[in-house]
């Protein structure tokens, strides 16, 4: 059997993948990249518009990314990191915009303001103070509060008409917020690589088996399942972007730096709504706070999407306990994936997050009636029969093993690279996609440190990311420069 060399080979037609391999083409034209999907097209599992939640997360209404401190502040510097690397992914898309190879943004990204709402006098007292913190800082200084009913009323007019007016409730606002449908944007990208030399897309085919050879380059088997056909791949560097599917080729990897990593699936479902006039009365994403016990994911919200170019109103998300690492995975994936180096982290996991356990339990036997009902938090006038439940993604969180040889369960994503470079792999959930430009960055320079020295890659980054190198969260004049760049290119404005 012969063996197709390439340079790259990216695992995985996910919007991560393809960014990655959008960055390296730009880079450098000409690097032999190979793309290997597991279904039968790309896009389809955790980058599907709706498989995500479509927010731009930037830290604009997640109230998650701005925890309250036992003396009563808010932490906000975790919404700082989010929203400059959320302004590293606008920068990526405008370049491409520029140059052609996105189409017009509308396909892929719309502005929706971002507003979070809270009711009570204590979660009122949080998001004010949360408000005051954010204001001073130059990312957030569009940001506006309001506890007025005649604002809310303009805002989010579903959220507030019919509410009990003895409730007391306030909420922020970013106008220039997006709805992302990111499963559009990837591919778009795919589609534009495929024009071009020196790129294979494989579909329909999952990876068997990865091995690292003396000399450094990795083996990999794909089986395409609609010919049986096997193909053998050899490349210099391997790209794990599966989502869900990263961790157990991690695993199959070898790498020392696997050693110790776990997952826990979680899986999701939305109430959607496509009715034309209830639609027509909501454009925003509007995000409150999550019940004790839930995952960052289950935030609750609802939100204005625009998915393959239809509206639609999307509420939730509601989680559950799943064992597979992918929504068209195995029930075995979670048993499959325990190792002797993570089989301690995991019950350690397990034991200390009960909170977590109960709140999935309670999400699994939910009824349409109780889900609706958390919908009327948010929309008091919602009617069982206008929604209808949609499942989400499969997202695996992160468990990392402490130096004490325990778990913790982690909430973000994380790169995962071997020490030479040659294979990298990203694990981990939210803010996920809306940082994709960000995080391949962090794998360009973790794996090819000494191309990125050169005076061509440098000059290159700069013309994708013009901040690259420098930090927008200390630099105002800088930010101002970029973002009026990417609101007016991308029609965010």
């Amino acid at each position: 059997m012969a063996v197709r060399q390439a340079d790259v080979v990216l695992v995985g037609g996910g919007v991560m993948s393809a960014t990655l391999g959008m960055m390296l083409r730009q880079l450098d034209p000409s690097l032999d990249i190979v793309m290997v999907e597991r279904l039968d097209h790309v896009a389809h599992e955790s980058t599907d518009g709706w498989n995500n939640a479509g927010t731009g997360h930037a830290g604009y209404c997640e109230l998650n990314y701005t925890p309250e401190t036992d003396d009563g502040d808010v932490e906000i510097a975790r919404a700082l990191q989010i929203n400059a690397q959320f302004e590293v992914s606008l920068q990526f898309w405008s370049y491409l915009v520029e140059q052609g190879i996105l189409p017009e943004p509308s396909t892929f990204i719309n502005r929706t303001p971002h507003q979070s709402f809270v009711w009570g006098e204590k979660d009122v007292a949080f998001l004010k103070r949360r408000y005051e913190r954010l204001k001073e800082h130059h990312l957030f200084r569009e940001m506006e509060y309001t506890e007025s009913p005649d604002d809310l009323s303009e805002w989010m007019p579903l959220v507030v008409k019919h509410r009990d007016p003895m409730q007391r409730v306030a909420a922020t606002r970013i106008k220039h917020g997006s709805d992302v449908d990111f499963g559009s944007l990837t591919r778009s990208m795919v589609e534009w690589l495929e024009t071009q030399p020196n790129f294979e897309l494989m579909l329909s085919s999952p990876v068997h088996y990865i091995d690292q050879r003396d000399n450094g380059r990795w083996k990999l088997r794909v089986k395409n399942q609609k010919t049986g056909e096997l193909t053998k791949l050899e490349a210099g560097f391997v790209f794990l972007g599966a989502g869900g599917g990263a961790l157990p080729l991690l695993q199959k990897s070898g790498i020392d730096e696997a050693r110790g990593y776990g997952g826990f699936p979680v899986s999701g479902q939305w109430l959607v709504c496509q009715k034309p006039d209830i639609v027509e009365q909501h454009d925003s994403k509007v995000y409150g706070k999550a019940p004790i016990g839930a995952p960052p994911m289950s935030v609750p919200h609802l939100d204005t999407r625009i998915i393959n170019g239809e509206p639609a109103l999307l509420f939730g998300p509601f989680a559950g306990f799943t064992t597979r690492f992918l929504k068209q995975g195995s029930v075995f994936d979670l048993f499959g994936s325990v190792r002797a180096t993570n089989l301690r982290p995991m019950l350690s996991v397990s034991k200390s997050n009960m909170d977590l356990t109960r709140y999935l339990i309670g999400e699994v036997f939910q009824s349409h009636t109780d889900r609706v009902e958390s919908l009327r938090n948010f929309f008091p006038d919602a009617r069982e029969e206008d929604w209808r439940l949609q499942m989400a993604g499969q997202r695996v969180q992160i468990i990392k093993q402490t130096p004490e040889g325990g778990g913790k369960l982690e909430f973000g994503t994380e790169i995962v690279a071997a020490k030479d470079g040659s294979l990298a792999a990203l694990l981990g959930a939210s803010p996920g996609a809306s940082t994709a430009a960000n995080a391949m960055l962090n794998v360009i320079e973790r794996c090819f440190p000494e191309k990125l020295k050169t005076d061509q890659w440098q000059e290159r980054m700069k013309e994708l990311v013009p901040s690259y190198g420098q930090s927008l969260v200390n630099d105002e004049q800088l930010l101002n420069r970029v973002r009026e760049r990417t609101l007016s290119t991308l029609k965010l404005g």
